[in-house]
C-alpha cells in the first residue's frame, strides 16, 4: 500500500507527534510504490518455489502434535488495520493460550519442531502469504497484538505508516529478546510489562528511525543481514 495523504490517515494519527514522519516519507512516495511491486513479486517467487517445503513442514508439525500445522493470531498493520498473521504453530496446541502473549525460548509449551523452526526463523515462512496479500511487507515494523498497540505513545503510532514487516533492524539486534528480559523475570516481573516497559521502546527507536530516514536500498541491506544473522 502506497502512502495516504495526510487527511486521508485515521484520526489517532494525525498528531504532531505523526506529522514529522509523514512529512519524511512523503518524498518517497515512488520508493513505496515499487517496494510494494517487489513485495508482490519476490513473495509470489518464493510461494512458489518454497511449497512443497512448506508442506514437509506442516506434515511434520502435525506428527508431532496434536492440533492445525498453522497458528493464527491478530496483529496490527499499516494504519491500525488489524489483520492475521500467519505462522506455523510451534507450541502445542491445548495449551498456546496459557501463559503471556511473549514466548520465551523455554517456554514448555514449545514442542521439538517449534523449537527448530523457532531458531531458523522457519515458523515465519506463512508470511509470504501475509505479504503478497499486502497485509506485511518483507521489511518494516514487526507487527504487534492489538492489546501492545494501545500502549504505544503518539510516536510509536508513526511506525503504522507504514505496512508491518517480516525482518527489520530492530528484529536483528533484537533477537535474543529473552536474554534481555531474563533478569527483569528474575526478579519476579509479569512478562509482559517488562516487554511493554521495557523492549518495546527500546525497539520501537530502531523503528522510528527507519521510517524518519526510510531507504529501500538500505531494506534490501536489511533483508541480506536478516539471512546471515539467523544462519550465525
Amino acid at each position: 500500500m502506497g502512502l495516504r495523504r495526510w487527511e486521508e490517515l485515521p484520526a489517532f494519527m494525525r498528531t504532531p507527534q505523526v506529522a514529522a514522519y509523514h512529512r519524511a516519507l512523503s518524498s518517497h512516495r515512488t520508493a513505496l510504490f515499487w517496494k510494494r511491486w517487489w513485495d508482490l513479486v519476490l513473495s509470489s517467487v518464493l510461494l512458489i518455489l518454497l511449497w512443497p517445503l512448506m508442506a514437509a513442514i506442516g506434515v511434520w508439525i502435525r506428527s508431532g502434535s496434536a492440533g492445525p500445522a498453522i497458528f493464527r493470531q491478530r496483529r496490527v498493520t499499516q494504519y491500525g488495520r488489524v489483520f492475521w498473521i500467519y505462522k506455523f504453530r510451534t507450541m502445542e496446541a491445548e495449551r498456546k493460550e496459557a501463559g503471556g502473549l511473549i514466548t520465551l525460548e523455554k517456554d514448555g509449551r514449545i514442542t521439538r519442531a517449534g523449537r527448530f523452526l523457532r531458531r531458523y526463523r522457519l515458523d515465519e515462512l506463512p508470511q509470504l502469504l501475509n505479504i503478497w496479500k499486502g497485509e506485511m511487507s518483507f521489511v518494516g515494523t514487526r507487527p504487534e497484538v492489538p492489546r501492545y498497540v494501545r500502549r504505544y505513545t503518539e510516536e510509536m503510532m508513526a511506525t503504522l505508516l507504514l505496512p508491518a514487516g517480516v525482518t527489520s533492524e530492530a528484529s536483528i539486534c533484537f533477537k535474543d529478546e529473552a536474554a534481555l528480559m531474563a533478569p527483569y523475570l528474575a526478579a519476579g516481573e509479569d512478562v509482559d510489562e517488562v516487554y511493554v516497559r521495557r523492549v518495546l521502546p527500546a525497539k520501537m527507536a530502531y523503528d522510528l528511525k527507519a521510517v524518519q530516514s526510510y531507504s529501500f536500498l538500505k531494506e534490501l541491506q536489511i533483508m541480506v543481514r536478516t539471512v546471515f544473522a539467523v544462519l550465525r
